[in-house]
């Protein structure tokens, strides 16, 4: 109801009869909006915090868990609200920058901003490939699910594959505001799915993964003492689970009424925030060192089966709005100020299939390389989640104020400068640490795999 009061007076395409073709609004990304041509302005603000929503919850919240083995339930909770402060004040920031600069499209354009050409090459590149790479986590997590709701009834090659074409074709889909109902329905499975594996492994006598006989007491830590690689690694994967910041500039930039972009975020990041703590300390109390990442596996083989049966249609949401947005990127970079970014012609067709066929590759490489879940999400966490999520936010604020209080120092000024600072700092060091730490996890499972690993034919549900 609140979505179509919005749409009603908010909408930035007047309801009135047109004649065909004729300019329905001027967009300061996507240009002159046609009845020809895809609506790109068409997401309310529900729409919006659900699509927020999936860009946050999946595949991170399915490795809490494993975070909180490595750090423990007290540091674990603490550095989780730490990260999604950070993470919240940023997505914030996106938002707010972007009603300044209603121009700014993409994480490139604050690039371009900050550091000019190299700037804007280099941070339009590192999204891309984040959301690739979160891409290919995605298509690994379909397989895991396949593999588990089939008993492994086949090469879990093929599964990657199979999750590769089904991704490509619905991540063709041309705007977010017709996702949006694919999201709900992928949000709601999802959560759904997590629910059951909390609520099972609470009321069964011991995770899967623990020794099937003798007394079994979870060997859950208040307070663990990692080494630095696995601890670099767990808070990773934690920025992993908050990584959507970058995202949320094209999911803004689709909104109907932008000016609703905060109710969105708040929404969001209060569901998320709540949903990853009681799901990463309730598995983690009650399976301790045998949990399993992803964490739907921890129940025993019959949940296990439930549980990915019904996670399924979120991971294949998930997969394909990740698909979607590099692919739009690039799209709208190619186009951008011509006719055919908003009109259905073969150029604009042909442009698009390409970029989302390029996309759903490179992420199916990836994916069939580097096939261990748990490493890849740190990987992406660490590599591309908090330069793009952290440093560049840190810079949009001093961007608009840094002339405005260099020579009076108010206060206010003063601790955002301190924040700022602080921020890049974190990010840096998390980037860096985070890196290391997944990097040396690849090299161990690769020993002890000896390399056969990649495009394996291996059940991979059962690790």
């Amino acid at each position: 109801m609140a979505d179509q009061q919005e749409k009603k007076e908010n909408s930035l395409i007047p309801t009135v009869t047109r004649a065909e073709g004729q300019s329905l609004s001027e967009d300061a990304v996507f240009g002159e909006l046609t009845e020809n041509g895809p609506n790109y302005r068409n997401v309310g603000w529900l729409g919006t915090s659900v699509i927020m929503l999936k860009t946050q919850i999946g595949l991170g919240v399915m490795s809490m868990p494993s975070a909180f083995d490595a750090l423990g339930i007290v540091p674990g909770i603490i550095c989780l609200c730490v990260i999604t402060g950070i993470s919240t004040w940023s997505n914030y920031m996106v938002g707010d920058f972007k009603l300044r600069h209603p121009e700014v499209y993409g994480i490139d354009d604050i690039g371009g901003l900050l550091f000019g050409k190299t700037g804007r090459i280099v941070l339009g590149t590192a999204f891309v490939l984040w959301c690739t790479f979160v891409t290919g986590s995605g298509m690994l997590g379909i397989s895991i699910g396949l593999n588990a709701v089939s008993s492994h009834a086949t090469c879990t090659a093929v599964y990657i594959a199979v999750a590769a074409i089904i991704a490509c074709a619905l991540g063709s889909i041309q705007t977010l505001g017709r996702i949006s109902w694919l999201a709900w329905v992928g949000l709601t499975c999802l959560i759904t799915s997590i629910l059951i594996v909390t609520i099972s492994v609470g009321v069964q006598d011991r995770p899967a993964a623990a020794p099937r006989t003798g007394i079994w007491v979870s060997d859950y830590t208040i307070v663990n003492n990692p080494s630095f690689s696995k601890a670099a690694t767990a808070l990773s994967t934690m920025v992993f689970a908050n990584a959507g910041t970058p995202a949320f500039f094209s999911i803004a930039s689709e909104m109907r009424e932008p000016r609703h972009y905060t109710r969105s975020l708040i929404l969001c990041q209060s569901i998320m925030t709540v949903f990853y703590i009681i799901v990463g300390t309730v598995i983690y109390y009650y399976c301790g060192s045998y949990v399993i990442s992803p964490a739907l596996g921890s129940a025993g083989p019959t949940i296990k089966k439930v549980s990915y049966g019904f996670a399924l249609p979120g991971l294949f949401v998930g997969t394909l709005l990740f698909l979607h947005l590099p692919a739009k990127y690039v799209f709208v970079r190619i186009l951008y100020g011509s006719k055919h970014l908003s009109a259905n012609t073969l150029k604009h067709w042909i442009t698009w299939l390409s970029c989302t066929i390029s996309v759903a590759l490179t992420a199916y490489i990836i994916a069939s390389a580097i096939p261990v879940f748990g490493n890849l999400v740190s990987l992406v966490g660490a590599l591309f989640g908090t330069p793009l999520c952290f440093q560049p936010v840190a810079g949009m604020w001093f961007y608009d104020n840094w002339n405005q209080g260099i020579s009076k120092r108010p206060p206010r000024w003063i601790v955002m400068v301190v924040w700022c600072c602080f921020v890049v700092v974190a990010g840096t060091f998390l980037m860096i640490g985070g890196t290391y730490g997944s990097i040396v996890s690849i090299i161990e499972d690769y020993k002890i795999s000896q390399g056969s690993a990649a495009w394996s034919c291996a059940d991979n549900s059962n690790s």
